[in-house]
C-alpha cells in the first residue's frame, strides 16, 4: 500500500485518529486544561466539569503531604519542649515545698493541671509524696524550670524537645489550599442559576467549611503546644535512716506463733502415717524372728 491510499484511509477514518490523540493527551496529563472550568463560572454544566477538577486534583496529589516533621529551610522554627523535675525535701517540709511550687505557679501566671499527694507510713512516722503538672509560658520555661529544682534537692531531670515545623508548614499550606477551593464554591455558588446545582453546592461549601475549620483548630492547637510547655514535678519528703525499723506488736507474735504451731500439727499428721506403716513393719519383722 503506497502513502497516498494510507492517508486516505486516514482521512475516512479522521474520528478515529481524533478519540486517539484525546486519549493519549488525558493520560500525559493533559486533562486538566480539558476541564478547566472555574474561571467560566458554572452556566451550562460547569459544575459537573468543577467537581471533575477536584477529583482529578486530588488523584494527582496536588494538596501538600503532611508527613514530614521537619523542614530544614524554615526560618521560624516551631519547638515544642516538656520537661519532668524530681525533687526531695527534708522530712516535716512537704507542705513548705508544696507551697513554694503553688507560688512559683501564681507567680508566673502558669497553670496547674493535675495534683495527686499520697501519704505512707514506714516505720516510725508517716511521709508525702506529690506529683504536679503544669502548663507555663514557653517564654517563662527555663526561668521556671530553674525555680522548681530550687525547691529541693533534685533527683531526676528529664527535658525533651520537639521540632514540628515541618507538620506546621504543611498544615499552613493546606489552610490556604482548602480556603482558595471554599472561596471558588462560593463563587460558583453565587453564580449558579440552577437549583439542582445549588443544592450540591450548598452541600460542598458545608463539609468545605468544616473542613477549613477543623485545619484551622489544628493550627491553633499545634501554637498552643510551642506558647506553652508542660512541666512535670515531684515532691518526696527525705525518710529517716532509721524509717524501716520497728518493734514488733505483740499481736504480729501471737499470729506468728499461731502460725508456727499449725505448721507443726500439719508436719506430724502428714509424717503420722508413715510412723504408723513403719511400726507395723517393725512388729511383724519381729514376730517372725521370734518364731524362729
Amino acid at each position: 500500500m503506497d502513502i497516498k491510499k494510507q492517508f486516505g484511509k486516514i482521512k475516512d477514518n479522521w474520528l478515529i485518529v481524533l478519540i486517539l490523540v484525546l486519549l493519549a493527551l488525558f493520560l500525559n496529563g493533559g486533562a486538566a486544561p480539558l476541564f478547566d472550568s472555574a474561571s467560566r463560572g458554572i452556566s451550562g454544566g460547569s459544575f459537573m466539569q468543577e467537581m471533575a477538577v477536584s477529583s482529578y486534583q486530588k488523584s494527582i496529589g496536588i494538596m501538600p503531604p503532611l508527613a514530614q516533621d521537619f523542614a530544614p529551610d524554615a526560618a521560624d522554627r516551631k519547638i515544642t519542649k516538656s520537661a519532668s523535675v524530681s525533687v526531695e525535701v527534708k522530712q516535716g517540709t512537704f507542705r513548705d515545698a508544696e507551697s513554694k511550687l503553688k507560688s512559683i505557679v501564681k507567680s508566673s501566671n502558669s497553670y496547674l493541671l493535675n495534683e495527686n499527694v499520697n501519704t505512707y507510713d514506714s516505720g516510725w512516722k508517716s511521709y508525702y509524696n506529690g506529683y504536679y503538672t503544669v502548663k507555663v509560658d514557653s517564654r517563662k520555661y527555663n526561668d521556671i524550670v530553674t525555680q522548681l529544682k530550687g525547691i529541693g534537692e533534685v533527683k531526676s531531670f528529664n527535658e525533651n524537645a520537639d521540632d514540628i515545623t515541618g507538620s506546621y508548614t504543611n498544615a499552613k499550606i493546606e489552610l490556604e489550599a482548602e480556603k482558595e477551593r471554599l472561596a471558588r464554591f462560593q463563587q460558583m455558588y453565587g453564580e449558579a442559576t440552577k437549583v439542582e446545582d445549588k443544592i450540591q453546592l450548598n452541600d460542598r461549601l458545608f463539609d468545605q467549611e468544616r473542613r477549613v475549620k477543623y485545619l484551622e483548630d489544628s493550627l491553633k492547637d499545634i501554637n498552643r503546644q510551642v506558647d506553652y510547655s508542660t512541666i512535670s514535678i515531684s515532691i518526696s519528703e527525705k525518710q529517716s535512716e532509721y524509717a524501716n525499723i520497728a518493734i514488733i506488736k505483740f499481736s504480729e507474735l501471737v499470729r506468728r506463733l499461731v502460725s508456727s504451731i499449725n505448721g507443726l500439727f500439719a508436719l506430724i499428721f502428714m509424717v503420722l502415717p508413715y510412723a504408723v506403716a513403719a511400726a507395723v513393719v517393725w512388729i511383724g519383722v519381729r514376730i517372725f524372728r521370734r518364731k524362729k
